[in-house]
């Protein structure tokens, strides 16, 4: 129980600025996967997407930029392991580790070396602290032994935030953004007891004192700053409005008919107390949690574009919403496929619209999809023979190189039939851009009509029934009754990012 609660003090995450490059340039020791690539994703957005995807050469080296949107904390991510790391718009950034634990642990040098030897330092503090606090049996005290020990344990870990920025020179940012982190610890803390303490004191309608009220008021000077910060802060906020939600719910939504993010959204509305700001990234979390997935109905996405339309007022939030919904949604049924820059093999132009009058499948690929020749390749090859004959199928590669591409495709795409083209500069490329394409996407499928107008949804499982009766309806053709079907292996949607990671391994 104790290890359970004091992990929540190793939250570690961002603050704001403009937009600058961050230059990123590393090395992985060992035996680097070229299957693997190196991701960096802000981990304070309310529907984060990575902003660079990095391919790791044979000897492990890496490098890339990306645009920081915040100075503040981001995920990094490689071989299905993360970590945190502090970075700033304009740095120069050098990350190196072992491939058998990389990200987990690494080492950085260059501009932001001072500040994550702060929050190295920090958790190394928090690590020893945790080991002599029982936190179960704080949790068991009466109201004002309890307060009394978490103030103590506040007041202990601020003074050592202090002590570490004056010795590692750590800028006045990361230090507010590292009190504010562990404020909103010690509120999600108080909420804990709050609620256990209604069930262990007999009492169901407990009320907690002043003195508790004005202390977790004292951790909050400022709430908008707050939110836009700290995701674990929003879940706070969330679980403290909770119960009240419940009813609201239950007296608003007898038929079931609006989705969580309409009845949360009309709950926001009547909350006078709550700021505008705080409204929409509490709905913005909601949302990318309940309703922006791709299983959700077109009806209900609609309602949902509505809403971020016309009831998120923050600039930014509304355009990483928007962003997030056209990448989990895909381009709409009926839109014309936009023209993107490819080069086939020989370097000549090509495009997509010409199809010969023929429908299109077009297949997004790269070479470090896990399992594609094993699984996709050997479906792909029954697709591809039985539908040729009134269908085009069209291979874009999304490698990081032209001789990459020629590399891949002559490998996988050998024999089967269609036109193989090069989206020049991958996951950064114009088509990238214009079809909503990252790397959790790859390999997917999307299939155009005749007249190069998008006929389906974007598809990962060529075995998907509803993939199946398209395919059927635009070729006029009439597929087996039982499709051998592909399960990709790595179909993730973005999801914020993970708010109990321990702070940047650095050494």
């Amino acid at each position: 129980m104790t290890k359970t609660y004091l992990l929540l003090f190793f939250i570690a995450l961002f603050t704001v600025s403009c937009s600058k490059k961050v230059e990123i340039n590393g090395k992985i020791n060992g035996t680097a996967s070229p299957l693997e690539r190196v991701e960096f994703i802000e981990a304070s957005g309310v529907a984060t997407l990575p902003l660079t995807n990095i391919g790791v050469d044979p000897n492990g080296n890496f490098k890339g930029d990306f645009e920081a949107p915040k100075d503040g904390m981001y995920v990094i991510s490689y071989a299905g392991k993360q970590n945190l790391i502090y970075l700033k718009g304009g740095q120069t950034v050098n990350i190196s580790g072992n491939a058998a634990t990389f990200p987990t642990e690494y080492v950085i040098n260059g501009d932001a070396k001072a500040n994550n030897d702060f929050l190295q330092n920090s958790q190394k503090f928090l690590a020893s602290y945790a080991g002599k606090v029982n936190m179960q049996e704080m949790m068991q005290r009466d109201e004002a032994s309890f307060l009394k020990g978490i103030q103590k344990i506040h007041d202990d870990l601020v003074k050592n935030i202090d002590e570490n920025a004056k010795k590692t020179k750590a800028d006045n940012s990361v230090v507010e953004w590292k009190k504010h982190d562990l404020a909103s610890t010690v509120l999600s803390i108080m909420a804990q007891y709050e609620g256990a303490k209604a069930m262990t004191s007999g009492n169901p309608a407990y009320k907690s004192s002043k003195n508790f009220v004005d202390f977790e008021n004292k951790l909050q000077p400022d709430k908008d700053k707050m939110v836009k910060e700290i995701p674990s802060y929003r879940n706070y906020l969330l679980s403290k409005m909770t119960a009240d939600f419940q009813k609201y719910g239950e007296a608003n939504n007898k038929d079931n008919k609006l989705s969580m993010s309409e009845l949360f959204n009309n709950y926001l509305k009547a909350q006078k107390d709550v700021s505008q700001v705080t409204k929409d990234y509490l709905l913005a979390y909601v949302m990318a949690q309940s309703d922006i997935q791709p299983a959700t109905p077109k009806e209900t996405q609609e309602k949902i574009a509505k809403i971020i339309e016309n009831d998120i007022k923050d600039a930014d939030v509304k355009k990483d919403l928007k962003k997030i919904q056209f990448v989990v949604s895909g381009l709409k049924v009926g839109e014309t496929a936009p023209e993107a820059a490819l080069i086939k093999q020989d370097g000549k132009a090509f495009k997509i619209s010409d199809n010969d009058g023929k429908a299109t499948m077009v297949v997004f690929y790269a070479s470090w999809n896990p399992y594609i020749s094993e699984s996709v390749i050997p479906v792909l090859t029954e697709v591809t023979n039985f539908y040729k004959s009134k269908m085009n199928f069209v291979y874009v590669n999304l490698d990081d190189t032209k001789e990459q591409f020629i590399k891949t495709s002559n490998a996988l795409m050998k024999g089967l039939p269609g036109t193989n083209v090069y989206a020049e500069g991958g996951l950064n490329s114009d088509l990238a851009k214009k079809y909503g394409i990252y790397g959790f996407k790859l390999p997917s499928f999307l299939i155009l009509d005749k007249s190069g107008k998008v006929t389906s949804r974007t598809f990962f499982n060529l075995g998907d029934p509803e993939m199946v009766t398209v395919l059927d309806r635009v070729t006029g053709l009439k597929a087996p009754s039982v499709q051998p079907e592909v399960q990709l292996q790595n179909e993730l949607i973005p999801q914020p990012a993970p708010e109990t990671q321990p702070a940047p391994a650095t050494k």
